[in-house]
This record gives C-alpha cells, structure tokens and sequence, in this order.
C-alpha cells in the first residue's frame, strides 16, 4: 500500500515525528490516512502514552508488564477521563446569558516558584480566575495555613513526579478542580491534606504521603494514577468516586473507608463520570476471557476450559480391592459351619443379573440360577459411577455438576448480573493494596464496588459491616494475616469471579446475619479454611473452586445456614465441608472429592440438609456424622472414598436416605458407639477455632435465630432409609451402637464382607423392609447381647448364611431367607431367638442350623427343602430350649412340583413403607424381586426331568 506515491513504512517515520495535535489532523485528511494514523499504535501512540507527565503505564501498578490491547485507547480514555473536571466550564457556558453576553476568555496559566511569578502557592491561588492553570515548578512548598479553593483551578507539577511536593491542608468550597504531577504531605497543624464536601476533585499522577484525604457527599472524586504512602482515604456518603490503576502502601488503619449511604444529592461531575466508567473497558468476563481453574490443579498458572468434566483416578488400585480380595488370614470363618460365612472367592453378582452357579459341584449335588432384580435408588450422577474406579480412567461428571463460567452464572440469574453491572458509592478498579493493615473498610450501609484489583500482604483485604454492600469481581487477594473477605452485622453483596488464596485465615469469612452472593471463585490454599459462616451469617455460595486449604473447604457453626450449590471442593487437608456448634446450611449438588478427612463433617449440634452431592474418592470417610450430630443426608452419590462411606456416632441422629453409596473402602455405612468409636479430628472437625473478632464464640448465642425450617424437624431416633449400599469393601452397614437405630428399606447388595453385622446394639435395633443380597458373606449376623428385629427383609442369594446370630434378644419375622449358600439361619451357642412366620430355603445347606446350647422359638414358618442329602432343620438333640411350633415343610414329591410365593408376595413390601422426604423419591425406591429358582435334581429324582420352583 503506498499513500501519495510514498512506501507505507516512510509514511510511518515521518508520522513518529509528530506532536497529538497534528496526528489528529492528519487523521481527518482521508480514509487511507485515518488508517495510517491508527496503524502506529505501538510506535508513536505508545511513545505518546508513556512520555506524559499526567499518566503512567496504562497496566500500572498491577502489571506494568503487560501491554493494553491498543495504546491509542489508552490514551484516549486518559485523555478524556482527564478533562472530566472542565465539564462543569461547558455547562456554564452553554447558559443562554453568557453565551450573549459573556465572550469566552482564555485560559491563563500562573507559574509558581523560585524566580516565577508567584513564589507561593497561596499567593497565586489568589489572583486565580475560573480555570486558570497553576504550575509548581520543581521544589518544596510549605503553607503555613489552610488553603482555601473558591475558584476552580488546575494545580500541576512540572517536571517528574517527585520533584514537586507541596505541605498543605487544602479544602476546597469551589465547584471543582484538579491536581496532578505533585507529592502532597499533612501541613504541620492538620492531618488532612485534601478535603472536600461538595465538589468535584481530580488526581491524576500523584503521591500521597502519612495523611488523610477526605470527601463528603455530594462531593465526588476521580483518581487516577496516585500512590497512597500510609495516607487514608475517607469517603462519606459520596453518590460516586473512581480509584483507579492506583497504589495503596504501608497503611496503619484502612487504605479506603466507605461509610453512610450514598447521597441522594449528586453534584454536576456524577453523570460525567457515570458515562466514564460505561465508556471504559469492562472487568466483567466474557465467554472468551472466563477461565477456571482445573480439578486436578496445583498451582493457579493450570488452567482448564470450564465445560471440561472428567476426574481422573489417582493411585494403583480400587479402595475396595484390599478388604473384598480374600479372607482375613487366620480367619475361623471361611467355611460354611463354622461362625463366619466365607463360601467360594467368585465374582460378585451384577445388579439385576444371575447368581453365580456351582459350576465344580459334583453332578449328583443340586445346582441352581436365582434371577432376581435390584431396584434401589440408583445414583443422580449413573453412568461412571455404577461401576468401580479404575487407576487412570477418567469419569465423566453429568451436566448438573459441571462449573459454570462467571458470564454463564452472571446469564442465569438477573439479580446477580444487575449487582455485578451496578456503580453506586465508590468504584475501585486496578489498584494494588499491599503491606499494610486494611484494604478498602465499607461500613453504616456503605456501597462499593471493586474491580480487577490486587490485595496482598495486608491484614485483611476488605471489610463489610452494617448493611453495607459490596461489588467484587475478578479481584486477586492473597497472604492475608486475617481473612480475605470479611462481612458482619448484615454485610452483603457480590464476591464474583475472585482468586482468594495462601491467606492465614478463612478466605471469606460471613457473620452476624451477613448475606452474600459468592460466586465463581476460586478459594485455595489457606491456612485455615476457605470460606466460614458462623453467627446467624447467611449468603449463597455457588459455582466456586475451593481446593487444597489447610482445614476445611467451607465450615458451618454457630447458627450459620447458608446455601451451598455446585461447588466443587476438593483436595483440602481437612473435611471438604464441616457443620459444628449448630451449624445448619442447604448444601445440594457439590462435588466434594480427594479431601483428608470427610467429605462432609457434621458434628456437635450441626443439623445440615445434605442433598444430591458427588462425594467421592476421599482419603477417609465419605460422610462423617459425629457426636450430637444431626441433619438430612439425601440422594446423594458417596462414592469410592478410602474409608467408609457413612461414619455415624451413636449420640448422632441423622436421617440417612436415599443416597448411593457404593464402591468405598471399609463399610458402606458404619454406626459406632460414643466410647469406642469416637475420633477428634484436626481442622474443622473439632478444633476450636478463634472465630469471634471481639470476643469468646459465646457471644454468638444471644443473637440465635428461632428454627422453623420444616426440612429440619426433631430426630428421635437416628433412620437409615432407602439407600442403595453395594459393592463397598467391608460390610454394607456395620453397627457398633449403644442408642436406638431403625434400618428401613435399603438395598444392601454385594457388600465384600456381610449384608449387615450389628456388632453391638443395647438397645433395640430395628432392620425392616431390606433387600439384602449377594454378599460376599452372611447377609445378617447378629453378635452376643445384641437387640435386633428382622422384619419384612428380603435376604437372597448371600456367600455365607442367610442370618448368623449369638444375640440374646433376636427376633426374626417375616422375612424371606432364600437361595443362601449357606443354611438359612445359624443360631449360635447361648443365643436367644424367635424365628416367626418366615419363608426360608438353602440349596447347599440346613434351612436351620442350631449350634450348641442356644434357646430359640421356631414358629409358623415355611421350609422350603434343598439339597437332598441335607435336612431342612438342625439342631443338638438334647437341646431342649429350642422349640418349634407350627411350621410347615415343603419337600419335592413331584418331578412337576412348582412353589410360589404368593400371600404374601416376595419380600421385601416397599410400597406404603416410604415416609417423610424420601415419599418424593418413590420413583427411586427400594425393592428387591426374587423372581425364580431352577433346581436341575440327579440322583434320588427322574434324572431326565427338572423340577422348578418358582418364587413370584
């Protein structure tokens, strides 16, 4: 391209050469030569940019590196932004008197300083018209009292900044003004260098220096390019005020205090800069520049794409596979006879499929299929986590649980993306506050709102207190003493789109009835925990990332009862997420994975709904509900943590129901005494921690809310209902408890130990309406002095005994104890049992087996014969104390003979059990079909025929 006959790149190095004025008239000559002039914005509009005296780097102070997008708009939007204070010139002008009467004078420029014509800043202040212009040639001026603006003047320092710096307390009664390229310090009588209470006042390009700039609504500010050396900065109900790309430093108290509503009275300057900041580029993220961190970082310099939804599986093998490989070495109980259950190692049922059938039995033994079909509650997530982990794969996370980005966020919800579009009160964008005391201190309903700016070694970051409100998006706060966030007394608003990491207490910190927005941030590697809530403190937190905090993700106490939605936190060195001291909070849908301790934690009086999350992969339990303990723990997926998938205390009452917890390293549920079960843990599960500012935790109890959610109504007695347990590495539910516990309409399937062990239970333990099945061993064994009622189960096709039991209170009723490998029921030396109106059958074993001395009533139920060689019932024949009355044995007579369950049909009966929230899961519900048993009979039988029977 050549313009008037000239090599387009000679064009380029005459224009380096020219001044701003010219360049603008060059750009208006033609098209070609508009282009040309644009084309030199990293030459001469940068060499421009940079050259000025009134401004710095547009990057300044936070990355100063880092080249804008186009130096021309930089120096465009400093060019404009810096003739905001004249504005209110052209207002005056444009009246229909002095546009008639009044001719437009010219600006005068009055020098100041040693050989000038003012030799004080005073002097010339007082011979200053409208707008004139005062320069401060370089030197140090002292006034000795306070210098009084009536009239609007530009103050400016010549030569670099530093070489001007003036002692003064300036208050300024004028309309407006502006001061740039000047070191301003406290005069020796006040500490206030600037104040202002209803004007307009501009910064540009200066430092402030161990004072106190003040202003007053109406009055409004615009700052600019500005150091603050432990200077405060203190903005009383102001409609509007800008900081902007300025550096805060050193500071003993707060660096900005916002404080009292904005003023309903606005000066001229505020539609000025309302229309500024719109014409400014925005910090609120686009598709394009929205970015998360990975799951799977460690260092913030990781990114991922926000839709990406894969885990990865750590480690060499599954959780489950050391406890379900192989007995326990020097085990008694790995044959049939003997206390334990153990039958054959062979590959565990599938959900829905056929009994593994005795292939190497001899031909004249009885072989069988059962077909049955487990319906549980099947996991909201499916898919992945139906099957076991495996090393290395990746599992795909459902839609519902993959983060958002902000703008998708800020789309969905209008009321956020109104808070997050608002200006009102202060706006704080670009700046760098650091080694100080405070941030920015909003307090007595203050409004502001920061962008895109840098908060490290401070004490704190931010403040909010009073009904105060804040903005906070996209700001990057770290190495804080304190929290990073602090809200209290009230304190609301947005916190978007924040990097909030390494800071030695919680990253955000709610309190006192304070109710935020926290959205889409990502909270990582503090010391103590990521967020907390305590104190009747409120706030939804949504959408964020909180990873590898020192204690846990997000802790709950003291009345805390927040909503929180689709986070995903993970990684932490304590619990994912902590309930304490009467903690309450909705959490529904997070993925909480790869954490220490438990995934959640409830404890102490914590009473949490606990809804459709993803806990999984964590390196001890899945869900902790400790000592007092309470809550609704509902669908959600536990899945393939280390330990177990649910630890209750026995002095817990939660309502356990509806959730899938399947493929965990110990017990899938596990229900264990105060004594012998209970375990502090560090870091959000016990430790005290020191979260009162002014005082002891106690001081939280007055303020205490009345409890009138329905979802959280008094527990009696601790309810595990409607939960799918299955393929967990030790036994599906584990109960070592001195308390009551109702075990309700579970499927409790393919377990690597037993169904269920009740270990220990003084009071009574009632198991009702279970399907439990293909168990690696027994389905149900009952230990000495233990109260147990089995009724209404369904206990098919188990590696061991159908029920073992040593119990002295044992009742078994109403249940259907089929296709067990070993006998339907043992009753164990000095056991104490009632066995009443059962159906019962074993293939291989007794329907009965009675060891030693036991007492036992065996009444109204029905045998079902199995093998040949083998009687229905067993027992010592001086065992006098074992009764049986009333009982009806079927044998084969007939090779046609078919037996079918009919009044009642198959246990176990699920369809008027469901209560309470788990009625809304009906679709969902539990139920265990045995639906036929083929028996192929040698020997005794016409061998060329089988016999069925058929159980519907």
């Amino acid at each position: 391209m050549e313009t008037g006959g000239l090599p387009l790149e000679l064009w380029r190095m005459i224009l380096a050469y020219l001044h701003l004025p010219d360049l603008g008239r060059c750009s208006l000559v033609c098209r070609a030569w508009y282009e040309l002039v644009l084309s030199l914005d990293s030459t001469r509009w940068r060499q421009l940019c940079l050259g000025c005296t009134e401004c710095r780097h547009p990057n300044w102070p936070n990355q100063p590196d880092v080249e804008p997008e186009s130096w021309r708009e930089a120096f465009k939007q400093h060019y404009l932004a810096s003739k905001t204070w004249t504005k209110n010139a052209l207002d005056l002008e444009s009246s229909v008197c002095f546009s008639l009467f009044r001719r437009r004078r010219e600006r005068r420029t009055l020098s100041v300083g040693p050989g000038r014509e003012f030799d004080s800043l005073g002097s010339a202040l007082a011979m200053a018209s409208l707008y004139d212009r005062i320069v401060l040639f370089p030197g140090v001026y002292e006034e000795q009292g306070e210098i009084i603006l009536k009239v609007p003047v530009e103050i400016v320092g010549h030569g670099k900044l530093g070489e001007v710096a003036l002692l003064a307390s300036i208050d300024q009664h004028c309309s407006t003004t502006r001061l740039c390229n000047l070191v301003f310090m406290p005069a020796w009588f006040s500490p206030f260098m600037f104040k202002t209470t209803s004007g307009h006042v501009q910064f540009d390009n200066c430092n402030f220096e161990n004072g106190h700039i003040q202003v007053h609504g109406p009055g409004t500010c615009q700052v600019k390019f500005c150091t603050f050396k432990n200077t405060h900065v203190f903005l009383h109900n102001v409609p509007l005020c800008v900081l902007e790309n300025c550096e805060f430093v050193g500071s003993e108290n707060n660096s900005v205090t916002v404080e009292g509503h904005p003023s309903a009275d606005k000066n001229w300057a505020y539609k000025y800069l309302l229309g500024l900041i719109k014409s400014s580029p925005s910090v609120l993220p686009t598709e394009d520049s929205d970015f998360l961190m990975s799951l799977d970082l460690e260092s913030r310099d990781q990114a991922w794409s926000p839709r990406t939804c894969d885990i990865v599986i750590e480690g060499s093998q599954s959780p489950t596979s050391p406890v379900s490989s192989s007995p326990k070495p020097g085990s008694k109980e790995a044959e049939v006879g003997s206390d334990g259950e153990r039958l054959a190692q062979t590959p565990d049922s599938s959900d829905g499929g056929l009994s593994p059938s005795g292939e190497d039995e001899d031909e004249e033994q009885l072989t069988y299929r059962l077909s049955y079909q487990v319906q549980g509650p099947r996991p909201v997530l499916g898919g992945s986590f139906l099957g076991p982990p495996l090393p290395g794969a990746s599992i795909q996370l459902p839609s519902c649980l993959v983060l958002n980005s902000l703008q998708q966020e800020l789309q969905k919800d209008k009321e956020a993306m109104a808070l997050a579009s608002s200006v009102q009160g202060c706006l704080i964008r670009k700046c760098l506050f650091r080694d100080g005391k405070g941030g920015v201190f909003v307090c007595s309903y203050g409004r502001a709102k920061m962008e895109g700016n840098i908060f490290r070694n401070l004490t704190y970051a931010v403040r909010c207190i009073h009904n105060s409100k804040i903005v906070m998006l996209r700001n990057d706060i770290h190495r804080c003493k304190a929290s990073g966030i602090f809200l209290r007394l009230e304190g609301g608003g947005l916190i978007a789109g924040n990097n909030i990491y390494h800071n030695a207490e919680a990253g955000v910190d709610i309190r006192k009835r304070s109710n935020p927005l926290v959205l889409c941030n990502q909270i990582h590697h503090g010391l103590r925990s990521g967020i907390v809530v305590l104190g009747n403190g409120k706030g939804i937190i949504r959408n964020n990332q909180i990873f590898s905090n020192k204690e846990a993700g997000i802790y709950i106490l003291y009345h805390g009862n927040p909503v929180v939605s689709g986070n995903h936190i993970f990684k932490g060195r304590a619990a994912g997420i902590a309930v304490n001291e009467n903690g309450k909070g909705l959490i529904t849908e997070n993925v909480i994975r790869e954490n220490q301790w438990g995934g959640v934690d409830i404890r102490r009086g914590g009473v949490p709904v606990l809804r459709s999350n993803l806990i999984c992969f964590g390196y001890s339990d899945g869900v902790v509900v400790g000592d007092e303990g309470k809550g609704l723990i509902e669908g959600n997926t536990i899945y393939a943590n280390k330990g177990c998938g649910v630890w209750m205390m026995s002095s817990s009452l939660p309502h356990v129901t509806s959730n899938h917890v399947s493929y965990n390293g110990l017990y899938g549920v596990a229900v264990f005494s105060q004594k012998e079960g209970s375990r502090e843990l560090p870091g959000g599960h016990g430790a005290q921690e020191n979260f009162s500012e002014d005082g002891d935790a106690i001081l939280w109890e007055p303020e205490l809310e009345k409890d009138d959610d329905p979802l959280r109504q008094p527990v009696t007695i601790a309810l595990v209902e409607s939960n799918s347990i299955n393929h967990n590495g030790a036994s599906g539910l584990y109960i070592q408890s001195s308390e009551a516990l109702h075990v309700i309409t579970n499927v409790i399937h393919a377990n690597g130990d037993r169904g269920i062990t009740v270990a220990q239970s003084s009071q009574l333990t009632r198991v009702a309406n279970n399907s439990i099945s293909c168990n690696r061993q027994s389905g149900v064994k009952v230990e000495a002095q233990c109260k147990v009622e089995l009724r209404g189960n369904g206990i098919y096709d188990n590696r061991g005994h159908g029920i073992i039991t040593k119990g002295d209170s044992t009742v078994v009723i109403e249940n259907d104890i089929i296709g067990n490998r070993g006998s339907g029921l043992q009753l164990l030396p000095r056991s104490d049992t009632k066995v009443i109106k059962n159906r019962i059958h074993s293939f291989r074993a007794y329907g009965i087996a009675v060891r030693g001395r036991t007492k036992a009533l065996v009444q109204e139920n029905i045998f079902f014969q199995g093998k040949t060689n083998k009687t229905i019932f067993q027992q010592i024949s001086n065992n006098r104390e074992c009764i049986m009355q009333n009982n009806k044995f079927l044998v084969f007579k007939k090779k046609s003979d078919t037996w079918r369950l009919m009044n009642p049909p198959a246990r176990p009966h699920l369809e008027n059990s469901l209560r309470g929230p788990s009625a809304a899961h009906s679709g969902q519900k539990v139920t265990a079909m045995a639906t036929r048993i083929t028996a192929r009979v040698e020997g005794g039988y016409h061998s060329n025929r089988s016999i069925f029977c058929t159980i519907l």
